[in-house]
């Protein structure tokens, strides 16, 4: 792999516990290429890990995984052992990762009717390499260790890691950085010999933490017909366990983080995207990623870092994150993000309605009031009533979407549009946001309810007459508005976010269902960001043709909102084939290929997996196959679920609504069967 080439990942063998990642191939070996490596709080604190028999690598055979943190290797050693062509020695590598170390465990499996004797060592090398430059697919070279009788140590600034074993050792080192360890090995017939060792890490500079250990959510009970859905969540929320992060100064603060290995840190539109979708089973991510992001909500104007007054910030690092041309250099408290300000009072309401106490409310009234400033004097440069961005640093990203790739937003003729941009799902969060805050600022007494309404009435006044555009697919809302205020006319799932915001009418949202949900927006395995008759689409791309799941869940979940969910059926089953074909996982991203062509679902390669709001996607497909909505302070919950049931019958227990465990049951054909465990009045269909 060249430099200057982001690594591939889709085939390594991911381990987590944030804020640690180790990445392996699929024999377990961690090798001085690509990604490979251990990686602690945005620095690879282990480049290498080989593990050698009699002098030679074994022959892998199988591998699997149990939680987020665990997985074990099984090669054969060949040459060992009896004659003749049955394999009778193995070696089983069993590795857990906790945020900070990682254990293994290597064990010499005998099943010969002779004692073997044999060397077992391990090469081990840290480069200490930044995270960005390990995406950018550079390394530093390997650093020089200090060897000690149990292992070896390495320090660089304020990060230290120390290797150590239980077992009696040889140790040595080459000039190139590499430390090997031997253990001499004799095994018994049928009989095995274990020996271990562990990495741990201190990093006092490390910007984010693990969060305490304890879960921040009990885990439903499901049980429906189609039993890839409770596979899925159970897989999901596993993943969302370990990426649970905090801050040093804030420990008992939890935050879903973005991804792993790219973006374990705080997100302020992932994070809070995960944390909404997760309102079914609890509101305490919610409030910590709302206290968080309000505590670095910005305070003055900065192009340079895309600050201004009221924003809440697109992403936290260490240091600098720059590509590998250097054009691009964001600075580690960026706020270069168009949506977040919005989201964040989007899910404060929420959270609200799913019964976060008022007194948190109450507390973030003046964070409130900010973001809502933000979005009246700072999201609108150019006083068109619309919110839109432009990266004034000339250094920052391009796009400041969800769609953040510098080629994400294309005319339908697949011409890049200029800026500034103002897409179309940010004016949709914007007037849910305002609607949102007004009934938020009506409940803690403070003025302005009134204004933000209206404000919002005359936002989707201008909506309508400005953003529709007809196509090939028909009448439906443009992708944007570029800098010369041309409709940006290219078919995308941005247009799906709008369901359910409240800026459509019910005949618009119609529309916005049928073209969102059409065959050339629905690959069988979910929902492509671009249509395919778009000049622009490419199955492959990042956003323009890819499907990315959260993105289809979000649309799902609006389907819902919009009383559109007759449509959603083939989205929701689409998103569980990719979730069995994917082990249960879903990856930030996949092809947006036919479904018949190929028959399972293409990697991206380069994609986050796990990822935050990809996993939390599952939990928000329970809420819609359910069509649940809640309104704890107005004492009612609502159930307009999809009939049939896309998922056959179903039955979910521990649902969190306020400070009850809530179960519901629905059969095949969508009909509530049965709600307790809750006092509030139920309104289903």
């Amino acid at each position: 792999m060249a430099s200057g080439q982001q690594p591939y990942v889709h085939d390594l063998v991911i381990c987590l516990a944030a804020p640690t990642v180790l990445l392996s191939e699929a024999d377990g070996q961690i090798r001085p290429l690509g990604a490979q490596g251990m990686l602690h709080a945005d620095i690879r604190v282990l480049s290498r890990a080989e593990v050698r028999v009699g002098g030679h690598e074994p022959v892998p055979v199988a591998h699997g995984q149990g939680d987020a943190g665990a997985a074990e290797f099984v090669a054969l050693v060949r040459g060992l052992g009896d004659s003749g062509s049955d394999p009778t020695v193995r070696l089983v590598r069993q590795r857990r990762v906790r945020p900070g170390r990682t254990d293994e465990q290597l064990r010499v499996v005998s099943h010969a009717i002779r004692p073997v004797s044999t060397e077992l060592s391990l090469t081990i090398a840290a480069d200490l390499t930044p995270i960005n430059a390990v995406r950018n697919g550079d390394a530093e070279p390997s650093a020089a260790a200090v060897l000690h009788a149990t292992g070896a140590r390495w320090q660089h600034a304020e990060t230290r890691i120390l290797v150590t074993t239980e077992e009696p050792v040889v140790i040595d080192a080459d000039d190139d950085g590499q430390v090997t360890l031997r253990w001499d090995v004799e095994v018994g017939p049928r009989d095995e010999v274990a020996v271990s060792w562990s990495v741990q890490v201190e990093d006092a500079g490390a910007v984010v933490v693990a969060a305490p250990a304890a879960p921040s959510w009990q885990p439903p009970r499901i049980r429906a017909d189609d039993r890839r859905l409770e596979r899925l969540v159970g897989r999901s929320l596993d993943d969302l366990h370990a990426l649970r992060m905090a801050t040093p100064a804030r420990p008992d603060e939890v935050f879903l983080a973005a991804g792993a290995p790219w973006y374990l840190t705080l997100f302020g539109r992932d994070s809070l995207w995960a944390a909404r979708m997760m309102l079914p089973l609890t509101t305490g991510v919610a409030a910590s990623t709302l206290r968080l992001l309000a505590e670095r909500q910005g305070r003055k104007v900065d192009p340079g870092t895309g600050e201004a007054p009221g924003k809440i910030l697109h992403e936290m690092r260490r240091a600098d994150v720059a590509d590998s041309g250097g054009s691009l250099r964001l600075p580690p408290l960026y706020y270069g993000t168009v949506d977040a300000t919005a989201l964040w009072v989007c899910l404060l309401h929420d959270a609200w309605r799913w019964g976060l106490p008022q007194s948190d409310v109450e507390a973030l009234a003046p964070a409130l009031e900010a973001a809502l400033g933000w979005l009246r004097d700072h999201a609108d440069a150019d006083g068109d009533g619309f919110l839109e961005y432009v990266d004034e640093s000339g250094r920052g990203l391009a796009n400041q979407g969800w769609k953040d790739s510098s080629d994400a937003v294309r005319f339908a003729d697949g011409t890049i549009a200029d800026p500034s941009i103002a897409l179309c799902e940010v004016q949709g969060y914007a007037y849910e946001a305002a609607v949102s805050g007004a009934r938020l600022l009506d409940l803690l007494g403070r003025p302005g309810g009134d204004d933000w309404r209206s404000w919002a009435a005359a936002m989707a006044t201008r909506f309508r007459e400005q953003f529709w555009v007809e196509g090939a697919a028909g009448r439906f809302p443009a992708l944007a508005l570029d800098g010369d205020k041309h409709r940006v006319d290219s078919l995308t799932s941005n247009i799906g976010h709008l369901l359910g915001t409240g800026l459509l009418d019910d005949t618009e949202s119609e529309r916005v269902a049928v073209v969102v949900t059409g065959p050339d927006m629905d690959s069988g395995f979910g929902l492509r960001t671009m249509s395919d008759r778009m000049a622009g689409y490419q199955p492959l791309s990042y956003h323009c043709g890819s499907v990315w799941p959260h993105d289809t869940a979000i649309i799902v979940h609006g389907l819902v909102r919009a009383g559109q969910s007759a449509r959603l059926s083939r989205a929701v089953t689409g998103l569980l084939a990719a979730g069995e074909a994917f082990g249960h996982r879903l990856p930030e991203l996949y092809a947006g290929d036919d479904d018949n062509s190929p028959a399972t679902p293409v990697p991206y390669p380069a994609t986050c997996r796990p990822q935050g709001w990809s996993a939390a996607a599952a939990v928000l497909l329970v809420q819609a196959v359910l069509g649940l909505e809640v309104d704890v302070p107005a004492g009612r919950i609502t159930l307009r679920p999809p009939h049939p049931s896309p998922v056959g019958a179903v039955r979910v227990e521990g649902l969190c609504i306020g400070e009850d465990l809530v179960t519901v049951e629905l059969d095949a054909a969508g009909t509530v069967v049965e709600v307790s465990g809750t006092s509030l009045h139920v309104d289903a269909v």
